[in-house]
């Protein structure tokens, strides 16, 4: 298998299919060779159904399904697991990232680097509810960790499957897998992609997200800084 996808989502029914045949075309020039792994994280609406109805007209459609929302950390591990590809990429299942954007990141990892992480140079979000919180969250993480990214936390990411398939992630680690995969000796970078606004649904992230994942962030300075070395 040369690509995966590994795609959480919760209560996205209504644009599943719009970014399943949107990474269709995009992989026409690029390979036949490839998968797209939707997580159901506990959805309430009909996603699993649209799921599942892609999964019966294309083979190349796997789908897990979770017994309720445990989150997108566990939704990705999951997805890691069943993951194939020999390149994997994440993707939000909202439609806010562009399929059209998959050959820049194959390009960089060209490079030489092992995980190349999306950065939404123009964002189309809320300011207070997601804008602010992201900026000052890249700072603390890039301060800490070493590891200078204007965006950790973009769901669009293309990881080596060595970096996928050997991190695991509870809580909200999610949101600090370059720092993780940094610390760990492997080599991450950045593109900027473009971003579009939601056009269904609505976002699951605020401000309190911010807060909450602060014991995940002392979590991470223990994986990073002193795991190996005396308190």
């Amino acid at each position: 298998m040369d690509i995966s996808f590994v795609i959480p989502a919760f209560n996205e029914a209504r644009s599943l299919k719009g970014l399943y045949e949107a990474i269709c075309v995009q992989m026409e020039t690029i390979t036949n060779d490839f998968e797209v792994v939707f997580v159901d994280d506990g959805s309430s609406d009909r996603s699993f159904e649209i799921m599942h109805e892609l999964a019966l007209k294309d083979s190349k459609v796997k789908i897990i399904k979770l017994r309720r929302n445990f989150g997108k950390s566990i939704a990705l591990n999951e997805g890691f697991r069943l993951a194939q590809g020999d390149i994997i990429f994440t993707m939000d299942a909202d439609l806010q990232d562009d399929p059209k954007e998959i050959h820049r990141f194959l390009e960089k990892l060209e490079e030489g680097y092992d995980l190349i992480s999306g950065w939404k140079q123009k964002r189309k979000d809320p300011v207070l509810s997601k804008n602010l919180p992201s900026r000052l969250f890249n700072l603390m993480i890039g301060q800490f960790s070493g590891l200078k990214l204007h965006d950790h936390n973009c769901g669009f990411k293309a990881y080596r499957k060595s970096v996928a398939k050997g991190i695991s992630l509870y809580g909200d680690l999610h949101r600090y897998i370059p720092a993780i995969a940094h610390s760990t000796g492997w080599k991450v970078s950045e593109i900027p992609i473009e971003h579009h606004e939601r056009t269904f649904g609505k976002s699951k992230y605020g401000l309190e997200r911010f807060f909450h994942g602060f014991f995940d962030f002392i979590t991470v300075l223990f994986i990073t800084k002193y795991l190996k070395r005396p308190m």
